[in-house]
């Protein structure tokens, strides 16, 4: 269960067919509207590089003043045809984010195959990320979360949905933990062994059966006790004797009538 688990997220996260390349150096950020530092500048170009190596394709920043208040997307395109981007040739794989401060919009679009992998419902999720950080003016941050989804997202088959938990780090961790334990657990529980050995493992039932049967009658023991006769005249009563029946409580509440009946000063009677 756990193996078939784990193929199913391998093959629906396995990266995109792309070949890996060396990383190279090539400018990437374009920024035009002068939103970032010098060092800003330079962290970006650099993480869009690498990040863009891993996918081949050119993950790209546009940031435009807009002084001809040309269409966002006309932007981007006029770009792209003129510019040519491309992770190994001309009009090849990219993907560009293009900020228009002077409408204050930004829009993204992926070409060749990158639309393929980005198509306009990751590229909403991209732009739902980042739209936060570009609204208060953190372009750097805004710009980073932008090409580390981008490059996160181009790692999935089309068609999947790249935000399922299933596909979460964390919880594939939980998961891995809580099957490995429930295998450590049942491990645990037969480490012990278990008794395989009964009565029947050495019994032939072909010959087994009770050999033979004996009763042996050892003795008999009676025990009598004599009732004397009273001596005195019949004024004592002669309730006594009392019967077989009831045994010896019978005979007991018999000789205790007539001792009543005598004399009060009588000594106790004593109950065998």
């Amino acid at each position: 269960m756990t193996a078939i688990l784990l193929l199913l997220v391998g093959y629906l996260i396995s990266p995109a067919p792309f070949a890996a390349a060396a990383t190279e150096n090539k400018k990437l950020i374009y920024d035009k509207a002068n939103l970032l530092t010098e060092d800003d500048y330079l962290e970006l170009n650099k993480m869009a590089n690498e990040y863009g190596v891993k996918r081949d394709t050119d993950i790209i920043i546009i940031t435009t003043n807009n002084d001809q208040n040309l269409d966002v997307v006309a932007i981007t395109e006029n770009f792209y045809d003129n510019q040519a981007p491309g992770y190994d040739k001309p009009h090849g794989n990219a993907v560009l984010l293009t900020l228009d401060m002077r409408n204050h919009e930004v829009y993204l679009a992926g070409f060749y195959k990158a639309k393929e992998y980005l198509d306009d419902g990751r590229l909403d999720k991209i732009r739902n990320k980042i739209t936060s950080y570009l609204s208060q003016g953190d372009y750097k941050q805004g710009f980073e979360e932008y090409i580390k989804t981008s490059y996160k997202y181009m790692g999935f088959k089309p068609g999947v949905n790249p935000d399922n938990i299933l596909f979460s780090i964390w919880f594939q961790l939980g998961g891995a933990l809580v099957i490995g334990a429930l295998v450590v657990g049942v491990m645990a529980a037969r480490t012990g062994g278990r008794v395989t050995v009964n009565r029947h493992t050495y019994e032939d039932a072909s010959t087994s059966g009770i050999v033979g049967k004996q009763d042996q009658y050892i003795r008999t023991t009676v025990t009598k006790q004599k009732i004397e006769k009273s001596s005195g005249s019949s004024s004592s009563g002669g309730g006594g004797g009392g019967g077989i029946t009831g045994g010896v409580t019978h005979i007991a509440a018999a000789e205790a009538r007539s001792n009543i009946r005598g004399s009060s000063k009588s000594p106790p009677l004593i109950t065998k």
